[in-house]
């Protein structure tokens, strides 16, 4: 408690510098937390995914779609449990800037796929029932203010026209990396519009979500979907969900990268304002040391000192840093929840920030160690007065 007590002391000797520099590390660590949130923000849907859900879509891209007839086929595939289907619709809410994910889909098997969109039975019955309703997350239900029985229009974009739909129930994520933000209604609802305004997009879907029995078999089915589709005139690709997703990522890699680079650059940056400080700090107490050496003090004690004195400024920057860090992420995911949908500070992210942060303080500290180790007895007397 004492050691405590003279660190402190020592760390707040100059109380505007140690102030500015706990503000700087507090600055610098809210960045890092935010800009590796974002960065798993970008793979949450990754993180999400599940081992036995796999997507079936077109070979050539996934804007060109496939048959409705596929279905039955996939069906029979061994180790094949359950098969669904949607398609990617884009519709946007009274304006173009009100963007979220909405999709046309086979209505029971998406909700029995995706046990993770919480629905209670009332809700999953009355969306069953009527062929214009929808189901919507309700952090997109909570942004427009909608609540179950409102009537809701949406403007198409790849389906163009104004497309009318009743919230009939609000989901719920199972877990935090749950995407809240979908907007879900009956492919049939779509079809039947398509038979009669574009006849040569109906009875065809985006891709197929196909459920297997066990993450055991995955593979062996993706490879016979895809075997059972080879030189048609819609050959498919079948893989993973996580690979689905990573898919997408992979097109806005280099934009990870840059963040990546730029978090890791941030720290680096506060780092080398934390080694001035402790430079400045050793370099004023030079006529100490050279006492404290007098008094046969070695140089672990000098060095347990320094950098005790480091790490007191750059934990408490880092506490300040994180504990800013949560209100920070929320007020970010909710205004830009159309784009970040699962915006959450993860427990990983906490462990970088407390790393980065010890990092920081054991960096800045070595110069000022080595220097106070090296010191002469008598340099060090010679500059009291």
């Amino acid at each position: 408690m004492i050691l405590l007590k003279l660190l402190f002391k020592n760390a707040f000797r100059h109380k505007l510098r140690t102030s500015l520099t706990v503000l700087g590390i507090t600055i610098a660590i809210l960045a890092f937390g935010m800009l590796r949130t974002v960065v798993g923000a970008w793979y949450a849907g990754v993180e999400a995914s599940s081992s036995t859900r796999l997507i079936t879509r077109n070979a050539v891209s996934l804007v060109f779609f496939l048959p409705l007839s596929y279905k039955e086929k996939i069906l029979q595939v061994p180790g094949v449990k359950e098969v669904g289907y949607s398609y990617w619709f884009g519709g946007v809410y009274i304006s173009e800037k009100n963007f979220f994910p909405s999709f046309a889909t086979e209505a029971k098997a998406a909700l029995d796929l995706f046990p993770e969109f919480v629905l209670p039975e009332s809700e999953k019955n009355a969306f069953l029932r009527d062929r214009k309703s929808a189901v919507v997350g309700r952090k997109t239900a909570k942004r427009f203010g909608w609540k179950k029985g409102d009537i809701v229009t949406l403007k198409g974009t790849i389906f163009p026209g104004n497309w009318e739909f009743v919230i009939r129930g609000i989901y719920r994520g199972a877990q935090k990396s749950t995407d809240e933000t979908q907007f879900i209604f009956h492919w049939n609802y779509l079809n039947e519009s398509l038979k009669k305004t574009a006849p040569y997009r109906a009875d065809k879907v985006g891709w197929f979500l196909v459920g297997v029995k066990s993450p055991n078999v995955a593979a062996d089915v993706a490879v016979a979907i895809d075997k059972m589709f080879k030189n048609s005139l819609a050959e498919t690709i079948t893989e993973t969900e996580k690979a689905f997703q990573l898919s997408f990522i992979s097109m806005t890699e280099a934009i990870v990268v840059v963040i990546q680079l730029v978090s890791i650059i941030v720290i680096i940056i506060i780092m080398v304002v934390m080694a001035n400080t402790m430079a400045m700090t050793v370099r004023e107490r030079t006529g100490e040391y050279a006492i404290m050496k007098t008094l046969g003090f070695g140089g672990w004690h000098m060095a347990g000192l320094i950098f005790g004195e480091s790490l007191v400024i750059a934990t408490l920057g880092s506490l300040l840093g994180i504990a800013f860090t949560f209100p920070a992420a929320k007020a970010f995911g909710d205004s830009l929840s159309q784009f970040f949908p699962v915006f959450v500070v993860s427990e990983r992210t906490i462990y970088k920030d407390m790393a980065a942060g010890f990092i920081v303080a054991v960096v800045a500290a070595v110069f000022p160690i080595w220097r106070a180790i090296k010191l002469k007895v008598a340099d060090g007397l010679r500059s009291i007065g």
